[in-house]
């Protein structure tokens, strides 16, 4: 099977603009970004591998989204959370803290710029529905393995499976997702949608790169969207049609 087709829904979810630093709005559709973290959520590997004292990945392969069809019509809520300014450190301090140094404290309820608590405002999407495709691209080193990778995929879909829960844009926007067998002999009734989304986010990694780093920094692409009658057809991440970041820090 060349690709695989989930159907995903979930009560809440926030796929926000990147334009939007301080308050969360949300796209009207799923980004391509969001729907590879599910397919990623349910099947993803690669070989973990140490670089000095760098901790690098070689993946096996990524995914790739063809196809994203709209089955609810986008419903925007209004939320004001409570959220935290700071965040955990990342993986070389608490590997530290796993051998044995002494584990500082996130304080919550700090004073200053980079801790405590602060309201923030999220429009986000209830109720949403969508069938998402996908495909595996598997890396050069692991062409021979397409045939397993994607057996392996459709046995933990099938399975209702996953390495850890899907969300919608949001860690506590939990997704739910049932794999689709025959998605041409299974069709669905598609919202009459048809809006022109501007530069939407593709994905925040380089998805074609060899190895991974936790080093790495953003690499942010954009492609223009537009969905018409209820389906956001996604280029290939390789295409001319994803602005990818240029050599000398531009879109190119």
């Amino acid at each position: 099977m060349t690709t695989h087709t989930l159907e995903v829904w979930g009560d809440l979810a926030c796929f926000t603009r990147p334009e939007m630093k301080v308050e969360r709005f949300s796209y009207p559709v799923i980004t391509p970004s969001a729907a590879r973290g599910i397919f990623d959520a349910i099947y993803w590997d690669g070989k973990r591998e140490q670089q000095g004292r760098d901790s690098v990945i070689r993946p096996y392969f990524h995914w790739q989204i063809t196809c994203i069809e709209v089955l609810e019509m986008p419903r925007y809520i209004a939320l004001r959370r409570n959220e935290v300014k700071g965040r955990i450190p990342g993986t070389a301090t608490l590997n530290k803290w796993l051998a044995g140094a002494e584990p500082q404290p996130l304080w919550a309820d700090g004073d200053d710029e980079t801790t405590g608590r602060t309201q923030r405002q999220t429009m986000a999407l209830k109720n949403v529905r969508y069938r998402l495709t996908a495909k595996i691209i598997p890396k050069t080193t692991s062409t021979a393995d397409w045939g397993k990778m994607n057996s392996q995929f459709q046995r933990r879909a099938r399975a209702g499976k996953c390495f850890q829960q899907p969300y919608l844009g949001c860690r506590e926007f939990p997704a739910f997702f049932e794999y689709i067998e025959d998605p041409d002999n299974n069709p669905v009734t598609r919202v009459p949608f048809d809006q022109h989304l501007g530069f939407m986010l593709y994905d925040v990694f380089d998805l074609s790169k060899e190895v991974v780093s936790e080093k790495d920094k953003p690499f942010i692409s954009l492609f223009d969207a537009h969905v018409r009658h209820g389906v956001l057809d996604v280029p290939a991440f390789a295409s001319d049609a994803v602005r990818k970041p240029g050599r000398a820090g531009h879109v190119a």
